[in-house]
């Protein structure tokens, strides 16, 4: 078996569905398993995942045990060569997968791989392709600077299109040699969560494996759907990060405390932005939008009509001929878009792949865009990498 896909779930019930979706159509093209690790959820998610995915390995916890612990818990039932962790905000590409293992071929002393990030909007997710977290490389982001040295918080010696080697990726995608998991410990369960993605990217470079990044894969995250960014967030991260400061550097007493000061600066910071942030209802922006519905299903079309009130709501005949480019199509949205002033579009999964659907949603800029996930009555999506997402449930 080549790959074993761990995913580790807690109340995210349509966004796991979403992301088993996805999985599933990847791994048409490569042998492999899903395994869900759930952490004791009080929503539906494991009798969604008995009912909807009776393939799909479930562990289903009694306690949340931390994001940590539970992905070694998936990983010790794995029996793919190479094992991915993966968020259940996530959205694959049919070919994610199959792209991704045939990149690995090519790389040397392999440990670990990583690929593009983007988020609900598009966006490129910079901690895609990251740097160790050096005290300094941390105090050059926490004052932004951008300048593209060695020393920058993130990988900007490449760029989002390209491959090559970097040293953190983020737990979001990791894509690791089984072997290479276990000859490093895993993830170390001293984090419950942030921060243990830092710490495994930093084990493997420690024992002599290379990590990479592949920008001609793509993934969509969500970013956050089961970790809202309040306070409790702000004290998790802060603690996670010094946590990996103490484990891996030897520090003299002026370096102990410039990290402490640091992270205490951050955490003041950020919370002080999360007080005075103004954000806008994400029900008042969806429902304040004229909407571009892709596929073709007329009595999905008039639900959506109903839903959105007197918006216009333009249906976009999906054409399914192999002759037909994704960049004909492309052209045909953004005609629309100003044609029909248009600011959400919604995906038909049934008619459209993953693939095109986050080809379009990577390149239409300035725009909102929702899902409905193949045989499911529901749009699911986000506004922003900083909020959480949306979940739009329609009768039909």
């Amino acid at each position: 078996m080549q790959l074993s896909v761990v995913i580790v779930s807690y109340n995210v019930s349509l966004f796991l569905e979403q992301c088993l979706l996805s999985v599933q159509e990847a791994l048409r093209f490569v042998s492999g398993e899903i395994i869900v690790v759930d952490n004791a959820s009080k929503d539906t998610s494991c009798a969604m995942v008995r009912e909807k995915f009776p393939t799909v390995k479930l562990i289903a916890n009694l306690e949340n045990v931390g994001f940590s612990k539970a992905n070694n818990q998936g990983v010790a039932i794995a029996k793919g060569k190479y094992v991915l962790i993966l968020n259940p905000d996530t959205v694959l590409s049919e070919l994610t997968l199959q792209k991704s293992l045939n990149y690995i071929k090519t790389c040397t002393n392999f440990g670990a791989l990583g690929v593009k990030l983007i988020d609900g909007t598009g966006n490129f997710l910079p901690e895609s392709k990251r740097n160790i977290p050096t005290p300094k490389r941390a105090f050059n982001k926490l004052i932004y600077n951008t300048k593209k040295t060695k020393n920058n918080y993130y990988a900007t010696h490449l760029n989002r299109n390209s491959q090559g080697q970097i040293e953190v990726l983020v737990g979001a995608f990791m894509l690791i040699d089984s072997n290479v998991y276990q000859e490093v410990g895993g993830f170390d369960e001293d984090y419950f969560m942030f921060g243990e993605d830092i710490d495994l990217s930093y084990k493997i470079l420690k024992a002599g494996y290379s990590n990479y990044y592949y920008g001609k894969a793509v993934c969509l995250h969500y970013k956050g759907e089961s970790t809202p960014k309040n306070l409790k967030y702000l004290k998790n991260f802060s603690f996670a990060m010094q946590l990996f400061y103490k484990k891996h550097y030897n520090q003299n007493w002026f370096l102990k405390h410039s990290v402490s000061l640091g992270m205490h600066f951050w955490y003041w910071k950020k919370r002080l932005e999360l007080i005075t942030q103004n954000k806008e209802p994400i029900e008042k922006i969806i429902h304040s939008s004229n909407v571009l519905y892709c596929g073709n299903d007329n009595a999905f079309f008039e639900v959506l009509k109903k839903e959105f009130n007197a918006n216009t709501v333009a249906i976009f005949p999906v054409c399914t001929s192999r002759t037909i480019s994704k960049f004909d199509d492309l052209q045909h949205i953004n005609d629309l878009i100003i044609d029909k002033n248009i600011q959400l579009i919604c995906f038909d999964n049934n008619e459209l792949s993953f693939e095109k659907i986050l080809f379009f949603i990577e390149s239409v800029t300035d725009m909102k865009f929702k899902i409905r996930p193949k045989e499911t009555n529901y749009l699911i999506g986000s506004n922003s990498s900083t909020e959480l997402g949306k979940v739009i449930e329609l009768n039909l």
